[in-house]
Order: C-alpha cells, then sequence, then structure tokens
C-alpha cells in the first residue's frame, strides 16, 4: 500500500515550488493562488513539516521542500508520459480545433478543402466560440487564441502578427462624397465590437482614431455586433467603416469585397498564437496541422502588399 497525500496538495505544492510562485502555479493549475496556498497548507498539515517559508514578497523552500521538490516533478512527468501513452492509442482520424467565430468563417474554413486534400485521413472539429476552451475538459487538440501569451503548459507558436485597419465597401469610396481621407471617417457609421471595451485585448475606434492623429472625431457613433465577423460583413454591404485586421479581412480585401481607404495600419501588441499542450503538441495529426496553417500563413503573408504606413501609437489613457 502507498501512503500518500492528497494527489491536488501534492500538485499544487510542485506547481508551487517549481515556479516559486503561488500565482504562477494557479495560473498553470487553472485555479486562484488562494486555491494553492490552501491545498499547500493542507499538505503541510498531513505530512507535520513545512514545506514553503513564506516572506512578504518570495516564496522559498524549506529543506523538506528542496529534498521533495525534485522527486515529484519527476513523478507528475512520467504520470503525464503514461496519461500521452494511454491517449496515444486512441483515434487519430478526429483533430479539434478551437478558434473564434470570426477566424473560422473568415479564414479557417475558406481553406479547410487544402487541409483535406493534403491529409485525407484526418478529420477535423471545428470548435467555433470566443470562450478559453479548456483542453481537457473539451476535448480539444489545439486552439489558435489571441493574445500576448504565453500560456503556461502550453506549446504556443506565434501564427500571425496582427495588424488593424480600417475596411469598407467599394461603393463608399464612390460617389458626391466619396470617403477619401481620415477626417471624411465623422460622415461614416463606423462598426463595433460590443465586447471590445470589456475585453481590452483588441483595437476599438477610440484607440484608432487617437494613433491616427484625430481623437476629435466621435468614436461612439454606429452600430455594434456581438461578433467581428457581423461587423465585416456589415462593411461589405456598405453600411459603415469597420475595423479590419490582418487575418479576418484577407480574402474580402483579394476579392474586392472589402477596401482600405487609406494606408495607415495599427499595429497592437497581440498576435495570434497556435497552442497545444506540451505533452500532446508532437502527435502526428496534431503537427500535421500545425505544418499546414504555418504553410497557409506564409501563403497569404506573401500575397499581402505591405501597408505604406503603420502607426506605432499607444493606447490612450
Amino acid at each position: 500500500m502507498r501512503r500518500l497525500p492528497p494527489l491536488n496538495a501534492l500538485r499544487a505544492f510542485e506547481a508551487a515550488g517549481r515556479h516559486m510562485s503561488f500565482s504562477k502555479a494557479a495560473a498553470e493549475l487553472n485555479v486562484t493562488p488562494a486555491a494553492v496556498s490552501l491545498q499547500v497548507k493542507a499538505l503541510e498539515d498531513y505530512l507535520g513539516v513545512r514545506l514553503f517559508r513564506r516572506m512578504n514578497r518570495a516564496l522559498l523552500l524549506t529543506d523538506a521542500g528542496q529534498i521533495s521538490l525534485p522527486p515529484l516533478t519527476e513523478g507528475f512527468d512520467r504520470l503525464a508520459d503514461g496519461i500521452a501513452a494511454i491517449e496515444g492509442g486512441q483515434d487519430e482520424s478526429m483533430l479539434a480545433v478551437s478558434v473564434s467565430p470570426s477566424v473560422a468563417a473568415k479564414w479557417l474554413m475558406p481553406r479547410m478543402d487544402r487541409f483535406y486534400r493534403a491529409h485525407p485521413g484526418i478529420d477535423l472539429r471545428i470548435d467555433a466560440t470566443e470562450a478559453l476552451s479548456d483542453f481537457e475538459a473539451d476535448g480539444i487538440d489545439v486552439a489558435i487564441r489571441y493574445g500576448l501569451g504565453p500560456y503556461p503548459g502550453m506549446r504556443a507558436d506565434v501564427l500571425m502578427e496582427e495588424e488593424v485597419f480600417p475596411v469598407c465597401s467599394p461603393m463608399l469610396l464612390q460617389g458626391d462624397a466619396p470617403l477619401r481621407k481620415v477626417e471624411d471617417l465623422s460622415r461614416f457609421p463606423l462598426l463595433h465590437l460590443s465586447w471590445v471595451s470589456h475585453d481590452g485585448s483588441w483595437p476599438d475606434w477610440r484607440m484608432w482614431l487617437a494613433a491616427a492623429g484625430h481623437p476629435e472625431i466621435d468614436s461612439t457613433r454606429g452600430p455594434r455586433f456581438g461578433q467581428f465577423g457581423m461587423a465585416v460583413d456589415a462593411a461589405i454591404e456598405g453600411l459603415g467603416v469597420a475595423l479590419g485586421s490582418t487575418a479576418v479581412v484577407a480574402d474580402d480585401l483579394a476579392s474586392g469585397r472589402l477596401v482600405k481607404p487609406f494606408d495607415l495600419t495599427f499595429a497592437p501588441p497581440f498576435k495570434y498564437f497556435l497552442v497545444c499542450p506540451e505533452r500532446t503538441a508532437d502527435r502526428p495529426h496534431i503537427a500535421a496541422f500545425r505544418d499546414w496553417i504555418f504553410k497557409e500563413v506564409g501563403a497569404v503573408a506573401d500575397g499581402s502588399p505591405n501597408a505604406k504606413k503603420r502607426m506605432q501609437g499607444r493606447k490612450p489613457e
């Protein structure tokens, strides 16, 4: 019989000791720092020894903590290898991909036929959601995530560096009062995303206009949409001007459904990452998808004209 403390308490201590931080351990385990602290305290009570010295701004391992951490880390690594070996025997013909609805509809789905031609033995299951998927609970193999990174415990490869710029229907560039310069935006509806002000990871019109040197233009006018793709479709229909992005509007620009009225782009610090758990990153179907999608991204980049002027403005206070 093995005498083992609760597994969650051991995981909390191992992660905290490896990172030397309750906060970083909490991010890895997807719990709060307080929960990690409580688990470690429960483990210390169970064992009857202190594992950490808790300083004001630091966390130090005691002698007992230093002795026990390496074999625990090795043990969890071996446990992960065992789980990976079990999962490796599962059906490799299905690949579950988590991606936002807009990137799925505007970028991924138009290219899926090329993936199937290159890999006829792999079927894709597209989980199109704005929510941050849980790989294990949601059965996700790989995700396209937009953010700053890094993602603890994950392999995260930069997929695309984003640029943001106004886009509209070609019809807005015609007529008696066409859209020609940034100042003209005051005469056209601006198409907004309703979740931007809460998310903070996507530039809105206020940010773009400030970076363009025209903060005086009213950035609050115009309708709001719950998804990026809906705002882009509204722009295609001539309902106003949307903020487009490299990933989402590349095909619409290439086809002429959308145009860039100005050669001005805003480069946010956020990027698209291809993310998957480290322990499954080199599985054949995941590696095949990774190789394919990076070739697709390279083809888009090679075929896209360079912007004449990029705005490196920071977010206004």
